[in-house]
């Protein structure tokens, strides 16, 4: 199918054209297309494995320092102030929900370009996209505001305010990891074959 081009101005300083613009195009600047070669797909599925693996790695890390917890440097009859609890696994169940969501999701039903089925998969597609990186807002959301009200606000000493940055750590990388994975999924794979008759 040939793609209609046009050369329209551009929003942000009139005086420039953008060449080459899709009308069907979602965003004003395509995102950077880097070139791994052939392998792109599965440097980007095990740099996508990696980031998860790290996210849930820090937080863990976290938790067991937490639970052999000693006193503050300096104080050595004071016990631990703060320990990890159910409230700080909260933003990563939802993060690690979300990431689950969007990755089980079909990329040819959100781009419309699967034509048989239901009609309304791809609204139901999207939908679900929408509420997989609302998930995954909410544990990032989540997990500063654990770290703001539960460590940094009552100024508990360095080695504590950790678990707060752990916690947010791990969102953080498991975003890195879901939007590494979408792009990884959606580059072509190197066993595919452009075939014209």
């Amino acid at each position: 199918m040939h793609k209609a081009k046009y050369s329209i101005p551009c929003p942000l300083r009139p005086c420039l054209y953008l060449p080459n613009y899709d009308p069907r195009r979602v965003c004003l600047n395509p995102f950077p297309d880097i070139d791994f070669g052939k392998h792109r797909r599965t440097v980007g599925v095990y740099t996508a494995g990696a980031l998860f693996a790290f996210a849930n790695w820090l937080f863990l890390d976290a938790c067991i320092l937490s639970a052999h917890a000693k006193a503050p440097w300096g104080q050595p009859d004071t016990p631990p102030p703060v320990h990890v609890t159910f409230v700080d696994w909260i933003p990563g169940i939802f993060s690690i929900l979300g990431f689950l969501i969007i990755n089980l999701i079909d990329k040819d039903r959100i781009r419309g370009e699967d034509t048989f089925g239901d009609s309304r998969a791809v609204w139901r597609a999207r939908l679900f996209l929408f509420l997989g990186f609302a998930a995954m807002a909410g544990g990032l959301a989540g997990s500063v505001t654990v770290l703001i009200l539960k460590y940094v606000m009552p100024d508990h000493a360095e080695q504590f305010k950790y678990y707060g940055y752990a916690n947010v750590g791990q969102n953080v990388s498991l975003m890195f990891s879901v939007i590494t994975l979408w792009m990884a999924q959606s580059a072509s794979s190197e066993y595919e074959y452009n075939l014209t008759l």
